[in-house]
């Protein structure tokens, strides 16, 4: 078979070398891909979201089944164009992806089918939202930009100042662009959060393993937000009990009121979730692989990913189609100093040899040289699985000391609060 990878992250990378274990896969094809991932896969200097060139492009290199990655994309309709023109697709079509490229859409959904969230209010323009956050006194409060927002346009205020320019910043400076045009209020939930993934062909949904993503950029879960600086997996916060009421409760009602909505959903549908203490919570929905916790649950996935993704978009998955080991995995993720801010790039990246880890490439290209050289704000990811969590995480920090290029940062706390919580069991 001969395959299309839409995208160009960490998180792909993961997806094609999960993908490259089926014995029919002949040739993978990333599309734009990175420097990183021209190591397993050839990779097509065609973007994202320039679908026209990708249907073109797999037409003429007879592709026998596209994967469909990033948010933009599918919010777009990659998927509906490229299955209209012959080609089977993974990933939801572009009116089941409005679950992420809506905020706005999924809140209302979750308060129509009493699916468990934050209280919240839509707003489409400043004036209301300021008055509004004007008589809120419930700090902190979370301002969300309706739109997809690379991971970043949610901002948690601590003070109704921070509210307040937050709505400036989103709704009248557009830091967000038309993702901002409208925005979501919501109450701050304060608990622990918790990632899964999940399979699913509009009927059946299979939840992969849980994770926990760590989103800030410094120790401590302080700084800025960002696209996600580690994980672990699995989360041992994710008892077999509230993974029970998950299923209940969250992630069957989900794909049943999508059905309901004419909106029915294939492929991998995202829920970030939150343990309070009032019970669980849905925080948002995404309509495609976590990144990066699509780098510590597939490693941990002993089925095959194709055949998986296969049912998906023909409606046969079944449960015992997937199957997880009992091992742990930690991602470090080394990013340029500045991230996710300002930062410097075109440093050489060294890779020993000797790494009992998995690295999966996200900002990397190659030069004129054949050498991989820094070009994002995450660089790549330093990923470890064992047979406990400690010695995943032990692995992959004794991998990021031998890895090495000029203005990197890491965070040196993944899986602190995980394995404190394993430890307490």
């Amino acid at each position: 078979m001969n395959i299309m990878v839409i995208g160009s992250g960490g998180r792909e990378h993961a997806i094609i070398t999960a993908l490259k274990k089926n014995s029919k896969v002949k040739h993978i094809f990333a599309l734009p891909g990175n420097g990183g991932i021209a190591s397993i896969a050839k990779c097509v200097p065609i973007g994202a979201t320039e679908i026209d060139k990708q249907i073109e492009f797999a037409k003429k290199n007879k592709i026998d089944f596209a994967v469909v990655i990033p948010d933009d994309p599918l919010v777009l309709g990659a998927v509906d164009a490229l299955e209209k023109a012959g080609i089977p697709c993974f990933g939801p079509n572009k009116n089941a992806a409005i679950i992420e490229g809506s905020k706005a859409f999924s809140k209302a959904l979750m308060k129509k089918y009493n699916i468990p969230t934050a209280d919240y209010e839509v707003f489409e323009n400043s004036k209301d939202a300021i008055n509004y956050l004007n008589h809120y006194s419930k700090m902190p409060v979370v301002i969300k930009a309706d739109g997809l927002a690379l991971g970043k346009g949610v901002i948690i205020a601590q003070s109704k100042e921070e509210a307040l320019n937050a709505v400036v910043s989103i709704m009248e400076e557009h830091k967000f662009g038309i993702s901002g045009n409208q925005i979501v209020i919501e109450e701050f939930l304060d608990g622990v959060e918790i990632s899964v993934l999940s399979f699913t062909d509009g009927k059946t949904i299979v939840p992969m393993i849980s994770s926990m993503d760590h989103k800030r950029a410094l120790d401590n879960d302080e700084g800025l937000n960002t696209g996600g600086m580690g994980t672990v997996a699995p989360n041992p916060f994710y008892t077999d009990e509230i993974a029970k009421e998950c299923q209940e409760k969250i992630y069957k009602p989900t794909i049943d009121a999508m059905n309901k909505e004419g909106r029915t959903f294939k492929g991998c549908l995202y829920f970030g979730l939150i343990l309070t203490s009032d019970g669980i919570r849905v925080i948002e929905y995404n309509c495609r692989f976590g990144d990066p916790e699509t780098q510590v649950v597939l490693p941990l996935l002993e089925s095959d990913l194709l055949d998986i993704m296969i049912a998906t978009q023909n409606g046969t998955l079944t449960k015992d189609m997937v199957r997880f080991g009992s091992d742990s995995a930690c991602c470090v993720i080394m990013a340029s100093k500045g991230y996710p801010v300002a930062y410097s790039k075109g440093y050489k990246i060294n890779i020993p040899k000797n790494l009992s880890s998995e690295i999966y490439f996200a900002g990397a290209k190659l030069d004129a040289n054949n050498d991989l050289i820094t070009s994002g704000g995450r660089v790549l990811g330093v990923v470890a699985k064992s047979n406990s969590l400690y010695s995943a995480i032990v692995k992959a920090y004794e991998d990021v000391q031998k890895v090495s290029f000029d203005n990197s940062y890491n965070r040196n706390d993944i899986g602190k609060k995980a394995l404190q919580k394993k430890i307490s069991l």
